[in-house]
């Protein structure tokens, strides 16, 4: 099993890929490591924070899917009827955007530090777009 780290404004987690539930997103991410971007308040979800892709294009489409990720689940919406995103929950989420309810790919699960999760989120809601990094190790 891979261990990662993901570094998130001031806090760092270790996580873990869902390689045996979501096999072709964990492969496609893979190939975008390590990887960067910034994370911003959700607007309909509900407590998470999300990663803006735009049209980037992972190749890859549903598997182990939900809209109701818990706290420390990070999924991956491979794009369709709204962009392409990654969004990790701190709380009660019901993935949406302004088209709706979506779907994302369940491909990594924070392992610990835990208790500063929702620290994270409001912080990212109170202060703004925060700076996040995944490492495989």
């Amino acid at each position: 099993m891979s261990k990662l780290i993901v570094r998130a404004g001031d806090f760092t987690f270790d996580a873990r890929f869902e390689e045996q539930l979501a096999p072709k997103t964990v492969a496609a991410f893979r190939k975008a490591m390590p990887f960067e971007s910034q994370a911003i308040h959700v607007r309909w979800s509900g407590e998470g924070v999300w990663m803006p892709l735009g049209d980037l294009d992972f190749g890859v489409s549903y598997e182990n899917h939900t809209s109701y990720p818990a706290p420390g689940q990070i999924i991956l919406y491979p794009g369709g009827i709204s962009e392409t995103e990654i969004l990790l929950a701190y709380g009660g989420v019901h993935f949406a955007s302004k088209m709706g309810q979506l779907a994302g790919n369940h491909f990594i699960t924070l392992t610990s530090g835990l208790e500063n999760l929702t620290a994270f989120g409001k912080t990212v809601l109170w202060k703004g777009a925060q700076n996040i990094r995944f490492e495989e190790i």
